[in-house]
């Protein structure tokens, strides 16, 4: 079922992760066994261009500095993570420490692909507006995502069906976009579920959803918010929250049962990664690859 997907270039690319999460939440990530969303990004990172440099840094721990510009032109792209942050707290220097980075990036022309927080990121740095869902969490799987018709001609979404599923876990949504930016995929709980933005000299592609999770991955993130989901109606106990993990899990070891993939109503469009994790590939292919070149050739000309 697993396609193999040739790798996009044997030279070294280099990428900066930044994890947005609190020292305090990546620290229950370990209690509660959570996979640590900059490992996910890495282990994709390297699949589609394995010569790569990757560097993390932890910037919402305000004791240390962030990276100046000077380190970021290093960067041929930057990855930003969830978060369990609010980025309309804007007395809370965890945040506004972040979005004063995106826009520093955004300046420089570093090009930028985030999920979940990144896509708030994105908007809010470049004039957006991000607010409570009023219809609440959004989490496990979100089905019918759509493309619009500026998505239908993204490189973004280049090789994604027009209907498609993805892994997600919010309770913000992106109510605004700034000028500049295009949406390129839409939900019926979440309207903004991928957009590109152009901002200043720089470019950042996002998404809602997380295309660098699987079924095991998002079935540790399940179980760690289990007493949220029974106190939000989701389920009638944390018993039947494992119940539904161990779907994940199952399904995660025997991607290809019928079964599994009629109780958890899903396919090939999130089970094989390779048309999973393209929203990845294509950042890497269509924006990171050809600005370098650009700024190489700009600094060749000078």
């Amino acid at each position: 079922m697993t396609k193999e997907v040739p790798v996009l270039t044997p030279e070294a690319l280099r990428f900066l992760i930044l994890n947005c999460y609190p020292r305090e939440s990546r620290r229950r990530f370990d209690e509660m066994d959570v996979g640590h969303p900059h490992h996910l990004f890495r282990r994709c990172l390297l699949k589609y261009a394995p010569n790569a440099k990757v560097d993390i840094r932890f910037i919402a721990d305000v004791e240390e500095p962030l990276p100046s510009a000077r380190e970021l032109r290093r960067y041929d792209g930057i990855i930003w993570t969830g978060s369990d942050l609010t980025v309309y707290h804007s007395h809370d220097p965890r945040v506004t420490r972040q979005i004063e980075l995106a826009r520093l990036i955004y300046g420089l022309g570093i090009p930028s692909y985030g999920s979940c927080w990144g896509i708030q990121m994105a908007a809010v740095a470049a004039g957006g507006e991000v607010r409570r869902n009023p219809k609440g969490r959004e989490w496990g799987v979100v089905r019918n995502i759509v493309h619009t018709p500026e998505g239908k001609d993204s490189l973004l979404l280049q090789g994604k069906p027009d209907r498609y599923n993805g892994f997600i876990m919010h309770l913000d949504e992106v109510t605004k976009l700034p000028q500049g930016a295009k949406l390129l995929a839409t939900g019926d709980h979440t309207r903004v579920q991928a957009i590109e933005v152009t901002y200043r000299n720089g470019v950042f592609w996002a998404t809602q959803y997380h295309p660098e999770y699987d079924f095991y991955e998002m079935g540790r993130l399940i179980r760690a918010r289990a007493e949220a989901l029974v106190r939000e109606g989701f389920f009638g106990s944390t018993d039947e929250v494992m119940q539904h993990v161990e779907l994940y899990f199952s399904l995660h070891k025997d991607p290809s049962s019928p079964r599994l993939r009629a109780e958890l109503g899903v396919g090939d469009n999130i089970i094989d990664p390779s048309v999973r994790e393209m929203e990845i590939r294509n950042w890497i292919e269509f924006l990171v690859l050809p600005l370098r070149e650009e700024r190489r050739s700009y600094a060749v000309g000078r």
